[in-house]
């Protein structure tokens, strides 16, 4: 492997398949704690909205905060990762993490809120970068396609602490849930974070010891093929942030549905998502990296189209599900891809294209709803996810398994 992930400390290399599992725990965790924390605070949106009194378009503002906060550090976070090493990036990030989301709720105003969501953004954007680092040089280490998995668990702690915080909405004031989501983050980042502090990234195996290794400095081909799996994430995370906000709207507007059957539609897609992620690992030894993104693609672009067009409720949730099912994949498998080829400064680079398509994705639903439909709208969706499946199979020789 090369120095791209070197710790300068005199940590232990994993050598044995117990501390690959170790490590491979302790990364699950964190990616874990990152989905749990960040829905925790999504949830608490509308009980800020209030406390600040902020009017809709200075919340949304305040809520650029979060991703501009993300999209500055992701760039430096590379940096970072490859002088100091992911793992005790991944670990300071955790630790900052935790502690930014008990801020918001200690604002009063909405340029306050912005401030402090700027903190919570970068810490947010860091941990990511540098946990899917430390995840590339697992999956070099392992010969195993096992991103999705630990995708799966963001997945799978974004629902934990989304739904915890609809529990405790009602009885909890947003300052006490989220103080206690810093003490679980700290005590998570405690328990797991030590592995990651003992050991260094893992060596790729012998048998991958003439593989070409990341660059340190990215030459233009390279550049160019980190790019082009960038747009891949783009492409899914611009449906993943399309679905989570107007999915409900428009089962609610242009279906008739009642409030709580149109909530459910957002909560469909999510588990079809992590169902497909934790499935992943057995779809890419069995298809491969270039079939799982075109037929990943092309098959949410299909389910898309359903779930945009459809005439009743349950045909627009079936198309959610084979939306989720499709997407589920690509955003891991663009990321490794990138990683691979580049290190840290590859998974940065991709990472900041596909949080960008998620910040891409719902103003430009709304603009082409206000323009049209908000079913049309929609198809945009389908037409990205279609697009994802192109590049993929166009970028197939980087993709080769």
């Amino acid at each position: 492997m090369p120095l791209i992930n070197k710790s300068r400390t005199h940590n232990a290399v994993p050598g044995n398949g117990n501390d690959l599992t170790r490590l491979r725990i302790a990364l699950t965790a964190f990616f874990a704690l990152d989905g749990f924390i960040f829905a925790g605070w999504v949830v608490r949106i509308p009980a800020i909205k209030e406390q600040t009194n902020a009017s809709a378009s200075a919340l949304g503002l305040a809520l650029l905060g979060v991703s501009a906060g993300a999209v500055v550090t992701m760039t430096l976070t590379g940096r970072l990762c490859r002088r100091y090493g992911s793992h005790p990036v991944t670990v300071i990030c955790g630790v900052l993490l935790s502690l930014s989301v008990a801020l918001p709720p200690l604002t009063h105003s909405a340029p306050a809120l912005g401030a402090v969501l700027l903190a919570f953004g970068a810490s947010y954007g860091g941990i990511n970068v540098a946990f899917n680092s430390a995840a590339v040089d697992l999956v070099r280490a392992l010969r195993r396609p096992i991103m999705p998995s630990f995708h799966a668990a963001f997945s799978l702690g974004g629902m934990i602490g989304a739904g915890l915080g609809a529990l405790v909405a009602g009885t909890l004031s947003p300052t006490h849930h989220l103080l206690g989501l810093t003490a679980i983050g700290l005590l998570v980042t405690a328990l797991a974070g030590p592995a990651l502090l003992r050991l260094r990234p893992p060596a790729p195996p012998e048998s991958a010891a003439h593989e070409e290794s990341a660059p340190r400095r990215l030459d233009t081909r390279t550049r160019g093929l980190v790019i082009t799996f960038g747009l891949i994430a783009l492409c899914t995370a611009y449906g993943e942030g399309a679905l989570a906000d107007w999915s409900a709207l428009h089962l609610e507007q242009d279906l008739d549905a009642t409030p709580g059957a149109a909530a459910v539609g957002y909560s469909c897609f999510a588990l079809a998502m992590t169902v497909g992620r934790l499935t992943g690992t057995k779809m890419l030894e069995r298809l491969g990296q270039t079939r799982t993104l075109t037929y990943g693609g092309a098959t949410a672009a299909a389910g898309m189209l359903l779930g945009a067009l459809a005439p009743s409720l349950w045909a627009a949730l079936l198309g959610f599900v084979i939306t989720g099912l499709g997407l589920a994949n690509l955003f891991p498998v663009a990321i490794e891809r990138a990683g691979t080829l580049a290190g840290a400064d590859g998974v940065a680079i991709a990472s900041t294209l596909g949080y960008g398509g998620m910040l891409l994705g719902p103003p430009a639903i709304g603009f082409m709803a206000d323009w049209f439909s908000l079913p049309t709208a929609l198809i945009s969706v389908a037409a990205l996810a279609a697009s994802a499946a192109v590049i993929g199979f166009m970028a197939r020789p980087a993709a080769a398994s």
